[in-house]
């Protein structure tokens, strides 16, 4: 169920990354791809175990629970793997589903969400939790969470992790990094951060907590941001940041493509990721595979996936964010020290890894 594999969020970027990995490590299962987006076909064409179809419905709802189970069935398909937190109901296909989180269920993070969202979310989730055959978790503490909230069996869920795309590495090619500078007209030094812009999320991202940990950081220490992510610009506006005293050290560079992201985090004097939930950050895989110092939240899942090779900070205090990136950037030793932390820890993460242990949760269903 490839539904969300347009999306440019984390979830679009998993349902890519892990279709591509499963057909690179498994060709001798046959793989049936439902997209609801016609212009999809083709894809995946170069595999031959694959066949690509568009489904038709009106909305995601009847997509889900009336279309694609009509359509496995036609197609005698043995099981439904969906990326997102849905599975059919009424199939009887095995089913597989991928839980990002357990936000709505936890007051503390509940509040990021509109009240509509929680209350679906609390009537629908068990459902799809009973109805599902077995359940990936992106993280050890959305795994913990859904067992303790839920009362999901513990054999019925597995931790697997996301990773960084294999491009994003350290960049020893000043070529490379200066035609990538001098595309986006990026300054010699600066602070990262990727977040993109949606306005039911501001508070989630903690955008307001990016803006004024580096207004603070100014005073004290010159440097610019550069902010990258899907409509980012619009920021500006909410922010009222063209009238900031600083605003002309904040650069919106809008959505980047992948193939140039790399060079950013590569030329970055840090990396600043101050969410106040994440149940698994690719951003701070991709920063730690490419040696970036990083600076992130203590809280859910960034900690989870930083471990040591971040300064960890209260993500509401902005005067801790601030110290934190000013230590880096005024010690070599400990941005190397950082940088090095995180590209060894970066190993532990890789799509390869998280295709073969997905398949075997899918082999296993067949085999039962």
């Amino acid at each position: 169920m490839l539904r969300s594999i347009d999306e440019k969020g984390g979830i679009g970027v998993y349902s890519r990354y892990i279709t591509e990995e499963l057909l690179k490590v498994d060709p001798r299962n046959e793989y049936v791809l439902f997209y609801r987006n016609r212009e999809n076909i083709g894809r995946y064409s170069k595999y031959d175990n694959v066949e690509e179809k568009y489904v038709y419905a009106p909305n995601k709802a009847l997509w889900d629970q009336v279309a694609i189970p009509y359509a496995a069935k036609r197609e005698g398909i043995n099981l439904i793997f969906h990326p997102k937190f849905t599975v059919p109901i009424f199939t009887n296909s095995k089913t597989v589903m991928v839980l990002h989180g357990a936000d709505w269920f936890i007051p503390e993070f509940a509040r990021f969400y509109n009240r509509y969202d929680i209350l679906y979310v609390k009537k629908i989730m068990p459902i799809y939790c009973k109805k599902a055959d077995f359940i990936i978790s992106v993280s050890e503490l959305t795994t913990i969470n859904f067992i303790n909230i839920l009362g999901i069996n513990p054999n019925k869920i597995r931790t697997i992790y996301f990773a960084a795309n294999d491009i994003f590495q350290p960049i020893r090619d000043d070529r490379v990094l200066g035609e990538v500078k001098l595309k986006y007209s990026l300054p010699d030094e600066f602070i990262l951060t990727v977040t993109g812009y949606d306005p039911n999320r501001k508070e989630r991202k903690n955008f307001g907590g990016v803006l004024s940990s580096f207004q603070k950081l100014h005073e004290k220490y010159s440097c610019k941001l550069v902010v990258v992510g899907k409509e980012c610009w619009r920021y500006k506006e909410d922010y009222k940041i063209d009238e900031l005293k600083l605003g002309k050290d904040i650069l919106f560079t809008g959505w980047v493509e992948q193939r140039d992201l790399p060079a950013f985090y590569n030329l970055a004097s840090l990396y600043l990721y101050p969410s106040n939930v994440e149940a698994f950050p690719i951003p701070i895989c991709e920063a730690m595979a490419c040696g970036c110092p990083i600076v992130t939240s203590n809280a859910n899942g960034l900690y989870e996936i930083a471990g040591d090779a971040a300064i960890l900070v209260d993500p509401n205090d902005s005067d801790q964010i601030a110290e934190a990136m000013f230590r880096i950037l005024t010690s070599q030793e400990l941005r190397r020290n950082l940088s090095e932390k995180g590209l060894q820890r970066s190993k532990l993460f890789s799509w390869k890894k998280c295709a073969k242990e997905t398949l075997e949760i899918f082999e296993s269903l067949n085999h039962n």
